[in-house]
């Protein structure tokens, strides 16, 4: 019933001829929540206006067969960042619970604020689309979303159906299992399959006004508090009073959330917002962007500075002393990483490496191994970008610059060295020697009398 009224309102505004025209008035994009058929007009123009940077895909179909939006966004003009390094990967959904709206709000407000940026000339956006892809699948429960229930149509709440720490006693969890509904199938496998080196990824939702990292399930710290401490002060410090906490203890304990599954088996760095729950209305009297323009702040904070939320390792000096490796590493992402090397490959196999090293988030530590003595190879760090065991391991090129290549050209220049530097004391040495062995050294032939007797 209320979906129906909102569509009149939309044809209405709007016009009918077989399907939902694109040219809805700004009050009904501004003011009013979008369903499916008004999304997929909305990002359909989108792709149609901006394929620059917007390149629109569907993760799948919900139960009823409707389309699962994704607005792919990035500057598709180039493959890499400037200095030839992948770009960052950031993903975000909304709408597991079809009647929170303004959760499907926010997703779609930040795909809008950079494609608008873009085209307005904005230097953060154009920033952020040249060094970042931006995946948002904007309305997961979409088949919940037009029956404004929390559910999908099998009465499954989504935010439970996901592999990890799934319930089966928990009500509405999923019939067969985690994942047994297409929508959190779908879902799990865009991320699978897209986004495994994404360093962010966000799930919005509507409840009360917080933002949540793992764990739900147990209100332990996850093992990366690192990192989510820091974001929680800088967020207080500079934009926004939002709570930021451990999702047990900040709201409830919660099972097979896709936020667990994210952090615990994809490995990112993850977040529940919850915007707040104000939503009775058809829509929202004050404009959405207004409405939640602190909400966006964060969320542009949390994209902008994506390149942190993981180890980053670069070589500070090098040096070979013998078959001594010696160097010091700094860590400059706001996670800590363990069991990193630094490797010595010929070809593709590793030949040496180094002993293995923990380094904390924004720390310096020097490593000295033994043992090297190789040549013709390359150098590369490898470590895991997070400590959580799931996190991608990373194999990072390192120029070390020049060194004298391997402990035997080392011994022989040294040897080298020794004997040139040696030559002239060991020479003076034994001619020392040899002279205190002679009784008359420089006497060479018999003496010659001045004055020679006759014989007769």
């Amino acid at each position: 019933m209320r979906r129906a009224i909102i569509m009149l309102g939309v044809l209405l505004f709007a016009g009918f001829s077989g399907t939902v025209s694109a040219q809805i008035p700004p009050i009904v994009n501004d003011h009013w929540y979008h369903n499916h058929t008004t999304l997929t007009v909305d990002v359909q123009a989108w792709a149609s206006d901006y394929p620059e940077i917007v390149d629109l895909t569907s993760a799948g179909q919900t139960e009823l067969g409707r389309e699962l939006w994704v607005v792919r966004l990035s500057d598709w003009a180039v493959e890499t960042k400037e200095d030839g390094t992948p770009k960052d990967m950031v993903y975000i959904d909304g709408g597991h619970h079809g009647n929170e709206h303004l959760g499907t709000e926010l997703a779609f407000l930040v795909a809008q604020y950079y494609i608008e940026g873009w085209a307005d000339g904005e230097e953060e956006a154009i920033r952020v689309l040249s060094n970042t892809e931006i995946h948002v699948l904007i309305m997961l429960n979409a088949d919940g979303n037009d029956l404004d229930t929390r559910w999908n149509v099998n009465q499954i709440d989504l935010n439970r159906n996901y592999a990890h720490r799934w319930d089966e006693n928990e009500t509405q969890s999923g019939r067969g299992g985690p994942f047994s509904e297409s929508e959190t199938l779908a879902n799990s496998e865009y991320m699978n399959t897209y986004m495994k080196d994404a360093d962010l990824y966000i799930t919005m939702h509507t409840g009360v006004w917080i933002m949540l990292y793992p764990w739900g399930y147990m209100p332990d710290q996850p093992v990366d508090w690192e990192l989510f401490h820091f974001i929680r002060d800088d967020v207080h410090d500079s934009l926004s009073e939002i709570p930021i906490r451990n999702a047990n203890q900040g709201l409830y304990p919660n099972r097979g959330t896709s936020r667990d599954y994210g952090y615990g088996i994809m490995g990112f760095p993850t977040f529940t917002f919850e915007t707040d729950d104000e939503q009775w209305a058809l829509g929202s009297i004050e404009s959405l962007d207004s409405r939640m323009a602190e909400e966006l702040d964060v969320m542009r904070y949390l994209i902008d500075n994506v390149w942190y939320w993981r180890a980053r390792l670069i070589l500070d000096s090098f040096n070979l002393d013998g078959d001594v490796v010696n160097f010091e590493v700094t860590n400059l992402g706001r996670a800590s990483t363990r069991n990193a090397t630094l490797q010595y490959l010929v070809g593709e196999e590793v030949v040496w490496e180094s002993n293995n090293f923990t380094i904390n988030a924004t720390s310096s530590k020097s490593v000295s191994t033994s043992g090297f003595d190789n040549e013709g190879g390359e150098w590369r760090f490898s470590y895991q970008k997070r400590l959580i065991n799931s996190a991608v391991w990373v194999n990072e090129s390192v120029d070390v610059g020049d060194y004298e290549t391997g402990f035997f050209a080392q011994s022989m220049a040294s040897l080298v060295w020794a004997m040139q530097v040696g030559a002239i004391p060991l020479f003076v040495i034994g001619f020392a020697f040899w002279w205190s062995r002679e009784e008359k050294p420089f006497y060479l032939v018999d003496e010659i009398p001045l004055e020679a007797e006759l014989i007769g």
